[in-house]
């Protein structure tokens, strides 16, 4: 027994000395976070001041640009500095390290796509003067740290102008689905997560009542994480001036409006991505075969650092490998080569700088011409009463014969395509006669009135464009579309519009399931009778959308992001036992299963997955489903007759994303509920008289 003890003693005390070890080889993995003080002496370069309105909008005055990025950094920490930190952390491969092993495929990701090399080589080569705002607003993020050193994980300072572009590098293919692409090829019976959509929308002076142009800003976003929409007004002595939306890490206005200009952006989904089955060498598996000679993988081994339990985290050493085609993947059934539009793409702050900055039509064109962003539709419109719709994208240069939407054989380099197609061969439509422009992830060939519409005949088949519909589009064509005397009124309620059209897969899923016989079912049969009766409506006193919105998501879902999608069928029949169980009748008001919650908020909501007033619900264990996604920061941007503008806006929560103590946690949730909006204090006199708290981020 005395032996047994002893051995178990040692065993015990190899573990500590191991876990211990692990502990000195992670600390000293870290960088050296400056002197705290340091980073509190940054706030002194900058002279910047920050207003917050009555909703917590944070209105950044800053005397340069610089100044303005810096405020704009403290800012936002304050309001969700834990998202923020963990963007940086991702952006730099070490999640895991906090968040443990789910994190560590990001991580490998970063170094798959070569998110740093791709910084390092290229940062210096971005103009001086946007280096200087990418490190101010890394130095905001950094001055908010250094007050706050209990809200700051490990491994976190210093934060660089490198860090901020690093941001843009790594989530720019992910708009367009290389994150579902890499998602099915590495594992194909994972479920991709929820589809990305927006609705964007402009019309002219000739299509309104009152010679106005207006500009739906309208992109659908999950609620909360590293791709919520954040408020913002921004504002430098140097002329930069923009209201709209940002997300966490990013010092540009996203999308949203200047005095004079907008855009909104929605995602598309071209055929951007090309993946090559490599065969390996059977005498040496470091080599793959092309043009009937065998080729050496350029390969390097990454440290990924996962924790296990406290402060305990494993280096794990993964290779990374790359050939001519771009990353390689190891799987199970194969080993594959991805090529991808935004490959090596460095310049992507510059595009968004010089939007921000543009102040007329040509200007921002010109902007767009930097082609530097691999895949966003925007839609634009200005006081002069200019509008236009952009399919934008970094199209790859196929030149060969082939099936791009399969996989295709990596033993040619015929199919190794080089470059883009040129900017001006990109889908785009400017001031049709019809004076309406709009896209909700639909095809960019349905953008206008039929007579203006772009002609697929005009763009190759190698471009791989879109081709489909959603309900949104329908209902853009059958409300803005049918309305030719457009008023503010009027275009506020096209926006929240909650119908599904005739058209659309919705009422395709309706009209089967409907028709099928329910030989005996009774359920079934009393389900059929609903939807039969049901007016295509979601509103939340509605007793047909229950079973039409529960029945269609999940398949709407599936099938955007190129999942297997349960028959519609079935998914009825899933629909039937979740409302009886859970509120014993199959027609519930929809209110009663659609909520949106959020701390103590917790309130019906009308729309659904595809109406124009999107809502995307995660389902609850007690039937219900709570809003986490679609609509989130909305702004109706008008510019008068005269070219004055005014505009307004609403955010899902508040401004206060991720600070459930501040008023502004959800104190525009009612607001949001309801579908009304709020006034974006974009000038100083609008401004006057709604100022809450002024403070610069040294004194604060």
């Amino acid at each position: 027994m005395k032996w047994i003890l002893r051995g178990v003693g040692a065993l015990l005390a190899l573990i500590v000395l191991a876990g211990a070890t692990l502990i000195v080889i992670d600390q000293a993995s870290l960088p050296k976070a400056p002197p705290r003080q340091a980073l509190l002496d940054k706030a002194k370069a900058y002279d910047v001041s920050i207003r917050r309105d009555e909703w917590g909008v944070p209105h950044v005055l800053g005397k340069t640009d610089a100044d303005a990025a810096f405020g704009l950094g403290f800012a936002q920490s304050e309001d969700d500095f834990d998202t923020l930190q963990d963007v940086v952390l991702a952006t730099r491969g070490v999640l895991a390290r906090d968040k443990g092993a789910k994190a560590a495929p990001t991580d490998y990701v970063v170094a798959l796509l070569d998110v740093w090399k791709t910084t390092n080589d290229h940062y210096a080569q971005l103009p001086a003067d946007l280096r200087k705002i990418m490190e101010a607003y890394a130095d905001g993020v950094s001055v908010y740290a250094a007050k706050h050193p209990e809200k700051v994980k490990a491994g976190l300072l210093p934060l660089t102008g490198q860090d901020i572009e690093a941001g843009f590098i790594f989530k720019q293919p992910f708009f367009y689905g290389l994150d579902t692409e890499l998602k099915h090829l590495t594992a194909p019976q994972e479920k991709a997560p929820p589809p990305k959509g927006s609705n964007g929308l402009a019309t002219a002076p000739s299509r309104s009542a009152d010679g106005a142009t207006r500009l739906l800003v309208n992109s659908h976003q999950p609620y909360t994480g590293p791709v919520a929409w954040y408020e913002a007004v921004v504002e430098s002595g140097q002329g930069w001036h923009v209201a709209g939306g940002f997300f966490p890490g990013s010092p540009f206005m996203l999308h949203g409006h200047n005095a004079t200009l907008g855009w909104a952006n929605t995602v598309s989904k071209p055929d951007l991505v090309d993946i090559y089955r490599l065969t390996l060498n059977p005498a040496n598996k470091n080599q793959y075969r092309l043009d009937g000679q065998w080729r050496d993988f350029d390969k390097r081994w990454v440290t990924l650092r996962v924790k296990l339990f406290g402060p305990i985290v494993l280096p794990v050493k993964k290779a990374v490998l790359r050939s001519v085609h771009g990353p390689v993947l190891e799987t199970d059934h194969g080993v594959f080569a991805i090529r991808y539009a935004g490959m090596g793409e460095w310049r992507q702050p510059l595009q968004y700088w010089r939007l921000n900055r543009a102040r007329t039509m040509d200007e921002w064109r010109a902007a767009i011409a930097t082609h530097a962003i691999p895949s966003l539709n925007y839609v634009y419109a200005d006081a002069a009463g200019n509008i236009g719709f952009v399919h934008n994208g970094q199209y790859p240069n196929r030149t060969a014969q082939a099936d791009w939407s399969g996989v295709l054989p990596g033993d040619r380099s015929d199919l190794i395509w080089q470059g883009y197609r040129p900017v001006d061969q990109t889908p785009q439509l400017w001031n049709p006669k019809s004076g309406m422009v709009f896209n909700s992830n639909n095809t960019p060939f349905r953008a206008s009135e039929d007579a203006d519409n772009l002609k697929a005949a005009a763009f190759p088949a190698s471009m791989g464009l879109q081709t489909n519909m959603t309900n949104r589009a329908w209902r853009a064509l059958e409300t803005f579309g049918t309305d030719h005397a457009i008023t503010d009124a009027s275009f506020r309620a096209h926006k929240f519009d909650i119908a599904f059209s005739d058209r659309s897969s919705v009422m395709e899923m309706v009209r089967e399931v409907t028709a099928i016989d329910p030989k005996g079912d009774a359920d079934l049969a009393q389900a059929q009778k609903i939807l039969r009766a049901w007016d295509k409506r979601a509103d939340v006193h509605n007793r047909g959308a229950a079973l039409a919105a529960l029945m269609t998501q999940p398949i709407l879902f599936a099938r955007s992001n190129g999942d297997p999608a349960p028959a519609p069928i079935d998914s009825l029949k899933a629909a039937i036992t979740q409302l009886k169980t859970h509120f014993g009748r199959l027609d519930p008001e929809w209110g009663q299963v659609n909520r949106i919650r959020r701390g103590s908020v917790n309130l019906p909501i009308d729309g659904a997955a595809d109406t124009y007033r999107s809502v995307w619900g995660k389902p609850e264990k007690d039937g219900t489903t709570t809003a986490d996604g679609g609509d989130t920061f909305i702004m109706f941007v008008i510019w008068d007759k005269a070219g004055q503008l005014r505009s307004e806006s609403i955010h899902q929560f508040g401004s206060a994303t991720l600070d459930a103590k501040s008023p502004h946690y959800a104190d525009q949730t009612p607001l949001f509920v309801a579908m009304k909006t709020k006034p974006v204090r974009f000038t100083e006199a609008q401004l006057q008289g709604h100022v809450q708290v002024v403070y610069r981020p040294r004194d604060r």
